[in-house]
């Protein structure tokens, strides 16, 4: 039975999809019911993780007490890296043996609960590290089971990575960024409280409020799972399957809301309500690509984030150089999306419609252009830098780009439009400088 026009089964094809989501808490006031969370677990030595910024603000108090009352004893890992490496994982992950953990609580962005994903992976099922790693760049060897209960408490309004099963850091000995997937990464729960978002900097918000741009566009723009092979057995379905129905109307809704609230949070710091919007926003999106899967935009992004040099972004407090994750990946997609648009134009064409484009009497061919253009206004009225070029990178740095870009297996398998060397190439040259 077919879902939508869209979607039609094959004799070949994977003839169904699957939905793999966290317990969702959301809205003002979730944090404080932390306590009721953590006790539903059964957890009572619980591995707090954060970073030093999140640390020092009132809500991590909150939570804090929160826990205190639950009777549970916390251990606080609060050394997590800004786009983490292999290096601190590994340990994050000595931290949680070291205490003997039984159940962990991640509170941050994108960076900490990956982190804290790792962490509970490793102190679980110890082993060299490179052995869950992602394929070609580690062993892709599967997680042989179900790991200790994870609450993640996500604190930025962008990665989404509360609602999926992936952790993503720089893996430094191969110099480029990838990641470990599987459901059972996938957190038991998730308390999002739209609090967290009123202290942000702009240039938070911007950089994780385009990964969410990006999670929910790649995912409506992906390769749809019915022309997957039908795998032998249910264990062999990828998480990342491909666009599907459930995460179609996840995509459309995130999109709405990003249209219509990112550049008004990013502007007037005191518009709560756009910035809790956009909070929702990027947990429909984290969900939508955490089943469907993240493609070129993100894939091409990886490289930048291990290569970047000198480089140093406003609003964050890493001192060394560092290109936050959504920046590194908008300032491919523009680029990417006229490369893809051929495959699926009428995909791109209401993505760019979804997020507030005028698409009234605009043509399928002209549909890239249109998302492109639409995406480059965006950027620039919220400060993002104008290409590659402008974070360091130079028309001498591609072939390196190109060739981390390449690793990215398990992304460039959910591209609607198959991507070649040279076409990586042109694309990156495109990203250098847009205006």
């Amino acid at each position: 039975m077919d879902c939508c026009h869209y979607y039609r089964s094959t004799e070949s094809g994977d003839h169904l999809f699957s939905i793999d989501l966290s317990r969702i808490r959301f809205g003002p006031g979730s944090l404080n019911e932390l306590a009721w969370e953590i006790n539903g677990t059964g957890a009572r030595s619980i591995g707090l993780f954060t970073d030093s910024t999140v640390k020092n603000l009132e809500l991590f108090d909150v939570a804090v007490r929160s826990l205190q009352s639950a009777g549970v004893e916390i251990h606080i890992y609060d050394e997590v890296c800004i786009e983490p490496t292999d290096g601190s994982f590994e340990d994050a992950s000595r931290f949680a043996m070291e205490q003997r953990v039984d159940g962990f609580i991640s509170i941050g962005g994108g960076s900490v609960i990956d982190t804290c994903k790792a962490a509970n992976l490793f102190s679980t099922y110890p082993a060299a590290f490179q052995t869950y790693v992602n394929a070609p760049l580690g062993d892709g060897q599967a997680i042989p089971g179900p790991l200790k209960p994870h609450i993640a408490c996500p604190t930025t309004c962008g990665t989404g990575s509360e609602c999926t099963g992936i952790a993503v850091f720089d893996f430094a000995r191969a110099s480029s960024k990838t990641g470990i997937m599987s459901r059972h990464l996938l957190p038991d729960k998730a308390i999002i409280d739209p609090r967290w978002t009123h202290s942000l900097p702009r240039q938070v918000v911007a950089a994780t409020g385009f990964d969410a741009i990006s999670h929910a566009l790649e995912s409506f723009t992906a390769r749809p799972y019915h022309t997957r092979a039908r795998p032998q057995s249910p264990e062999f379905r990828p998480m990342t399957q491909g666009a599907n129905p459930w995460s179609d109307l996840l995509c459309s809704e995130a999109l709405r809301l990003a249209g219509q609230n990112l550049v008004r949070a990013v502007n007037d710091a005191d518009d709560f309500k756009a910035r809790g919007a956009m909070m929702y926003a990027a947990t429909l999106s984290g969900a939508a690509f955490g089943n469907a899967g993240c493609h070129l935009p993100h894939a091409m992004s990886y490289p930048i984030s291990a290569l970047v040099r000198n480089h140093p972004p406003k609003g964050y407090s890493q001192e060394t150089p560092m290109c936050p994750h959504g920046v590194s990946v908008i300032l491919n997609a523009p680029a990417a999306y006229e490369f893809t648009c051929k495959s699926t134009p009428e995909r791109h064409l209401e993505g760019a419609s979804l997020l507030g484009a005028q698409a009234k009497d605009i043509r399928l061919n002209e549909a890239g252009t249109l998302l492109s253009e639409h995406l480059l206004n965006m950027m620039q009225q919220t400060g993002m830098p104008n290409g590659i070029k402008d974070i360091g990178f130079k028309s001498s740095d591609i072939d390196d780009l190109v060739v981390g870009a390449l690793a990215q297996e398990r992304l460039l398998s959910v591209s609607p439009r198959k991507v070649s060397e040279q076409a990586l190439k042109d694309i990156y040259t495109r990203a250098l400088e847009y205006w």
